[in-house]
């Protein structure tokens, strides 16, 4: 997914992790968490508006600009619960570091990549590290501040990596328009080695003491799920359906159903199934796959019809999003206060609605390159279906559980978005495909896709409408 703006639930994994016995420093944690997310935060934004170029230089079809990014989502979207486990066991400053460490030393490899295998390798080691980093900064997060710090300090984390978010598409595209496409992952580095810095100096070590044993099997089978469903999503959008193109498919299929049985019967699972019992907590679900779907893939291909289509360069098309993401990190405080004056059920059919109506603007005026009429509108109204819809969707999930399970809530929905997102991004090959040559052809399958996106975003808003409780408090 392409990701302007934090996934849902971020602030339940630091309300969900207990403080550490020993104070830490604060002000170090603080600035090494914030870096340490912002690498995935300007990572999942910046590289989408290299995408062209790098399909222009290293060569490569539709597919190929696919793994790019799916390589990253897919690890990341399978491995973010496991992550968060092996930080709660083996210790969340120590895993952290490992995934710094690993995600920066990927970052070079991308940078380097001589040919498109290589970065897309490269970017599958990026996830991995991603998976360890992101849930293991929130958790060191939660654990050095006490109750009464956390509300400041989740505020200033969130406004900071807000902030990544928003300058991630403009600098890749600057980068990318300046310097290179590669220096838009070898600017890792410097942040890797100052939030590694940070946190060494002012974090304690902490555990959770009650968990259990990592899910690796659960992960992997997972894993091994969710690449064979994607790449046969991808094969199929790129070059039609064949036997392979099934059998991977329903081996894909098979794979998930095999996780399913594995979490029934795991010690320690990954998702605990329970959680679903519940309709306002599947609803919630239900409503983050659709939503965050629409939005990784219009995301997706946005910068190809700028770039491709009407001759942005990758700065302008970076700046584009700008207001986008700036309308998320100013309406989602906002909207949580208001969630909790007319209720989550309103303001999940509201957001998720007006979204619907932005991906249609987006759609209707396709074919006007400018930007103050063409693609602002559109934008505009998407940021606000989406401010309106994030911090409620997070109140939805929380409040559909008892308080023993926020952690395990907050990293289902989580994975969840990023999930929706990997799989949007597979089916782009249906919009890129036929649009190779630009143009007319572009411009008619990117209208598709947009409706497509206005269509489950719309499904969303009657999901939030029929599934949400007018009081999500299950348990408390």
């Amino acid at each position: 997914m392409s990701q302007i703006g934090a996934t849902p639930c971020d602030r339940g994994v630091v309300a969900a992790t207990e403080p550490a016995a020993k104070p830490a420093s604060g002000r170090l944690v603080l600035a090494g968490t914030v870096l340490g997310s912002s690498l995935a935060f300007i990572d999942g934004s910046a590289v989408n508006l290299t995408l062209p170029v790098i399909q222009r230089q290293l060569g490569g079809d539709a597919a190929g600009a696919q793994w790019i990014m799916n390589a990253y989502a897919l690890m990341l979207g399978a491995l973010v619960l496991a992550g968060g486990a092996a930080a709660d066991r083996y210790g969340r400053r120590r895993v952290f570091v490992v995934g710094v460490v690993l995600f920066s030393a990927a970052s070079a490899l991308c940078g380097a990549a001589p040919d498109l295998t290589l970065l897309i390798m490269a970017r599958a080691l990026q996830g991995v590290g991603a998976a360890l980093l992101v849930p293991a900064s929130l958790a060191l997060l939660g654990a050095s501040f006490d109750e009464e710090a956390r509300g400041r300090a989740v505020g200033v984390w969130a406004g900071a990596s807000g902030l990544m978010s928003a300058i991630g598409p403009v600098l890749g595209g600057w980068l990318t328009d300046v310097v290179s496409w590669r220096a838009v992952f070898l600017i890792n580095l410097p942040l890797a080695v100052l939030a590694v810095g940070f946190i060494l100096a002012g974090a304690r070590e902490s555990r959770e003491p009650a968990a259990g044993p990592v899910d690796w099997r659960g992960a992997a089978c997972a894993t091994l799920g969710l690449s064979a469903l994607t790449w046969s999503l991808t094969q199929a959008s790129t070059a039609g359906a064949s036997p392979v193109v099934w059998g991977l498919g329903a081996a894909g299929a098979f794979m998930l159903a095999a996780f399913v049985h594995i979490e029934r019967r795991a010690t320690s699972p990954m998702v605990p199934l329970e959680l679903f019992q519940g309709p306002a907590f599947s609803g919630a679900n239900l409503l983050t796959l659709l939503l965050y779907a629409a939005f990784g893939g219009a995301l997706f291909l946005l910068p190809f019809q700028l770039i491709r289509v009407h001759g942005y360069p990758a700065t302008e098309a970076g700046a584009a999003l700008l207001p986008l993401s700036i309308s998320l990190a100013v309406l989602s405080p906002i909207s949580g206060v208001l969630s909790g004056r007319i209720g989550v059920r309103a303001m999940l059919t509201i957001g998720p609605l007006l979204a619907a109506a932005g991906f249609a603007g987006l759609a209707w005026s396709a074919r006007d390159g400018a930007y103050w009429t063409g693609v602002f509108p559109g934008l505009a109204v998407l940021a606000l279906g989406m401010g309106v819809a994030v911090a409620p969707l997070t109140d939805a999930v929380l409040g559909a559980v008892p308080n023993a399970y926020e952690g395990a809530a907050s990293g289902v929905n989580n994975a969840t978005a990023r999930i929706g997102g990997l799989m949007a991004v597979a089916l782009a090959g249906f919009v890129l495909a036929p649009g190779e040559a630009g143009g007319e052809s572009m411009t008619q399958a990117y209208q598709a896709a947009m409706i497509a996106a206005a269509c489950a975003a719309a499904a969303a808003g009657l999901v939030g409408a029929f599934a949400m409780r007018p009081q999500t408090s299950a348990g408390r």
